[in-house]
This record gives C-alpha cells, sequence and structure tokens, in this order.
C-alpha cells in the first residue's frame, strides 16, 4: 500500500486553515438572533457540506425562521470580515511545501466556494498557488454529491494530467465526513480529526490517524521523508 502513493488531496477547512472556529462563530451568532445554540452535533453533521447544504441543515436543525437565500447573506457577510485573517494549521505549510518540492502531485477537494477561498487564502496565497488544481464543491457542477459521497475526491483525482487510480491517491482530512468519502472513494486516508469528532468506527477505516499534522512522516506512507 505504501509505495503505491502517487499523488495526494488535502481538505481545507480544519485540516490547512484555521476556519472552522470562524464559521463556528458565524453559525453561533446566526442561530442566536432567532434565540437557538449552535451546538456540537449539529457542527458534526454539516463538516464537509457545500454551503448551501449546510445552510439548509441549519435551518432544519435548529428550526430557523429563515429561507436559505437570506441564511446565506448573513453568513457572507460575516465571512468578508472574519475569513481573511485566517491562519494555517500547525503543520500545514511544511506538508505542502515539502511535497511540492518533492514533485509530488497536490490537490484540493474543499466543500467551500471559491468566493470563500478566495477569502481564506488572502494572507496564503503563495502557499496555496502550489496545488495542481482545486475541487470547490460549493460551485462545481460535476460534484453532485457532497463528502460523505466521494464526488469531490474522484473529480480531483481525474482532474490530475496522468488521472492516478484512486488506490494511488491519499486524502488528508479532519472530518467524520471527509474520511467516510475518502473511504468511498477507494482511496488511503490520514484522518486528523478534532476533540470534539467521534472516532470510534472512524479509526478502522482511516489508513492513519494523528492528532496534528506536525505527528505525520510522509516516509511512513512511502512518500519522501522530510530530511531529503
Amino acid at each position: 500500500m505504501a509505495h503505491s502513493i502517487t499523488h495526494v488531496i488535502f481538505d481545507v477547512d480544519g485540516l490547512l486553515l484555521d476556519s472552522e472556529r470562524l464559521y463556528d462563530t458565524i453559525n453561533a451568532q446566526i442561530a442566536q438572533e432567532y434565540g437557538r445554540t449552535f451546538t456540537q452535533d449539529v457542527r458534526r453533521k454539516i463538516k464537509g457540506k457545500k454551503e448551501a447544504e449546510v445552510a439548509q441543515s441549519l435551518i432544519e436543525e435548529l428550526d430557523l425562521p429563515i429561507t436559505v437565500h437570506d441564511f446565506l447573506i448573513k453568513d457572507r457577510e460575516q465571512q468578508e470580515i472574519l475569513l481573511p485573517t485566517v491562519d494555517l494549521l500547525p503543520g500545514a505549510e511544511k506538508l505542502v511545501r515539502h511535497l511540492h518540492k518533492q514533485g509530488i502531485p497536490i490537490a484540493i477537494a474543499t466543500g467551500s466556494s471559491s468566493r470563500s477561498m478566495r477569502l481564506k487564502t488572502t494572507r496564503h496565497k503563495d502557499l496555496f498557488s502550489l496545488f495542481n488544481h482545486f475541487v470547490y464543491s460549493s460551485d462545481d457542477p460535476e460534484v453532485i454529491n457532497s463528502k460523505p459521497a466521494p464526488d469531490c475526491f474522484l473529480l480531483a483525482s481525474s482532474r490530475f494530467p496522468d488521472q492516478p487510480e484512486p488506490r494511488k491517491c491519499l486524502v488528508f482530512e479532519d472530518a467524520c465526513n471527509g474520511l467516510l468519502a475518502a473511504h468511498a472513494a477507494g482511496m488511503h486516508c490520514v484522518w486528523v480529526p478534532d476533540q470534539d469528532q467521534p472516532q470510534e468506527g472512524y479509526r478502522e477505516i482511516a489508513t492513519l490517524t494523528l492528532e496534528s499534522l506536525l505527528q505525520f512522516k510522509p516516509e511512513q506512507l512511502g512518500l519522501p521523508p522530510y530530511n531529503v
């Protein structure tokens, strides 16, 4: 298995960028406007989803008296303020630059839109310029189903020039939905869940489970080690 990996696909929110906490802040503020509470259980259900699906889920789960359109207006107003401030998560820059330097093709597959990615990468344009391509599930008409369906990862692999087989791709994910999507795509997955993610039943399908990208040793999965 290890030596068969030739391509790497990354999620973004909560994996490369510390943006989940900003989304949590936005969702909590919108919920509070209507006397509702944004809970961890609801948070887990929406991770990795397309933006419109997130809005619909929150409206249904929290019984919000607004439309998806109205929710997204409120959401995007706050995104314009908060997302440009987001920081990289520990180990993210080192790993991305290392893989690029070693000639490993890398891509992004995210539930985000291109608009929100533009905001989130305001301070990190140089790093994100290293990726071969991006799949924005919220915008891309070829992504029919969002995570935990495998669509975005299969599309990301098909857009590499040499179109590797899924088994040759390694996915980095933080969400349960993302891990399930990678597994459904037939890809290996390094899972870096936050402390609020349930782990029972999920660790078994992850190729490797880490507490942080800082713990990742590329050579464990047949990739060039950091000291090369």
